[in-house]
């Protein structure tokens, strides 16, 4: 069993940068971020594998990073340039497989998952 916990999410305006982390209880190969909007599936965007190893989608990509502190099991994302369209709860999830980790890997993938912490960008 892997516990996820999130934390940092907030409200900001749009442009503005947020922090947001995702604290796992141990060491896990694929750790990753899905959000979902209002109305909206959820969708991955970003994960990183134990070797480094990251997928991110074009849509945050360059803006948003995926980084991992290995000493402390923590998943960081950091967003710059936030927009509107960022608005949604942001959910941290792991698995245990070295395959199927990318961000586009179906949620079914994912056997573990964070209670989710919201962002609201505002304009």
């Amino acid at each position: 069993q892997v516990q996820l916990v999130e934390s940092g999410g907030g409200s900001v305006q749009a442009g503005g940068s947020l922090r947001l982390s995702c604290a796992a209880s141990r060491n896990i190969i694929c750790i990753g971020w899905f959000r979902q909007a209002p109305g909206k599936e959820r969708e991955g965007f970003g994960t990183i594998r134990s070797d480094s190893r990251t997928s991110s989608a074009d849509s945050v990509k360059g803006r948003f990073t995926i980084s991992k502190d290995n000493a402390k099991n923590t998943l960081i994302l950091r967003m710059n340039s936030l927009k509107p369209e960022d608005t949604a709860m942001y959910y941290c999830a792991a698995h245990g497989t070295w395959f199927q980790c990318q961000f586009a890997a179906p949620r079914s993938a994912f056997g573990y998952w964070g209670q989710g912490t919201q962002v609201t960008v505002s304009s």
